[in-house]
């Protein structure tokens, strides 16, 4: 363990933005995320803004770029469109972490740098991932204000649904290429296999993918890693890479104390759902066995249940929230188990390609 970064938690997913200020009203209207921090003209920075949206221990920032000359931000927007070009981890030493990331054999994207203000200071590096997507690292110093430097608090309160954390963040990559990332997460940052599913496990009757799960030493985050399996037509994972342009996050995890409520709440904000026909409920009493929530609550909220030798979890999942069919978000509630709805897959990638026939892109 000593010959990998110490990463302590997830500090936040950034994602770059066509309209940062809509974005915002977005998160905070649908989801229920607050304003709690943000960075821009206001506070004497030119050439982006970006807005710290907060619930339960998740941050999110949504960041645009202010500059009409094309940057970093542009090259990305025209690639990707609106997507995850950031996660962000804690860490007790960001020199150390650097330092061994790189000796394991990641790519620098920024050398440790202090960023100070009148709040303190952090220190900051970033190496590449997949795609165009990268992992910082990130030390708090003396650093006392509200999110990082250059920052300053604004408090505009969204209605929480109940999140409390990330429970994880998927990665979609070409085909060929899961075997590769998931050896880089071992390597370079000490990562361990936690599970893997082939497409004997993930596969309907048209379209089918193969999928490992990463899992830091300490288990603070997990991130599956899927990839295209051959199939009849074109799979949701080689639709998202030509989407989006490559590899990069297909959706983020969100874990919620109480599903129901949760997404009661979400549909009533306009959050769209992917759907799950009324024959998946007919066996899941005989699949999953006894479950605490009222199953007429689950069937009317179309929750989908699912069990291991430790528990059982709850999940759903949203339509994409942009303009192509890319990232989505999961709502899920683990009531013991570890695992990641094996038994819900089919289902799921059913539900998945109603989606993709009404695109025309299955």
């Amino acid at each position: 363990m000593g010959d990998h970064p110490q990463l302590r938690r997830l500090h936040h997913v950034e994602f770059y933005v066509g309209n940062a200020l809509q974005a915002e009203y977005y998160y905070r209207k649908a989801f229920g995320f607050s304003r709690s921090a943000f960075l821009g003209l206001e506070t004497g920075v030119t050439e982006r803004c970006s807005f710290v949206m907060s619930q339960g221990k998740v941050r999110l920032v949504l960041t645009a770029s202010l500059n009409p000359a094309e940057n970093e931000i542009s090259r990305f927007l025209a690639r990707h469109g609106d997507a995850v070009c950031d996660l962000a981890f804690e860490v007790d030493d960001c020199d150390e972490a650097y330092r061994l990331a790189l000796a394991n054999g990641a790519v620098s994207v920024k050398a440790p740098t202090e960023e100070r203000d009148r709040h303190g200071a952090v220190r900051r590096a970033a190496v590449q991932i997949y795609g165009d997507t990268v992992h910082s690292f990130i030390q708090h110093l003396d650093y006392q204000g509200p999110f990082l430097p250059g920052y300053e608090a604004q408090d505009i309160p969204g209605e929480g649904v109940g999140f409390r954390i990330v429970d994880h963040v998927v990665g979609n990559q070409e085909d060929g290429h899961m075997e590769e990332w998931a050896a880089w997460y071992e390597k370079v940052l000490g990562f361990r296999r936690f599970l893997s599913f082939d497409d004997k496990d993930i596969s309907t009757e048209y379209t089918a993918l193969r999928s490992v799960v990463m899992a830091a030493p300490n288990n603070i985050i997990k991130f599956p890693i899927n990839e295209p399996a051959p199939g009849l037509k074109k799979s949701q994972i080689q639709e998202y890479v030509e989407f989006h342009g490559g590899a990069g996050v297909q959706h983020v995890a969100l874990l919620t104390d109480d599903i129901l409520r949760t997404v009661r709440q979400l549909r009533a904000n306009g959050v769209e759902f992917l759907e799950v026909p009324d024959t998946y409920y007919e066996t899941v009493t005989e699949r999953v066995g006894p479950i605490e929530e009222n199953l007429d609550e689950i069937r009317e909220q179309r929750i989908l249940v699912d069990r291991d030798d430790k528990g059982y979890l709850l999940q759903l999942f949203t339509k994409p929230v942009e303009d192509r069919p890319t990232l989505f978000y999961e709502i899920i509630q683990r009531k013991g188990s570890q695992s990641f709805g094996k038994g819900n897959f089919k289902a799921l990638f059913e539900s998945i390609e109603r989606e993709q026939q009404r695109r025309g892109t299955l």
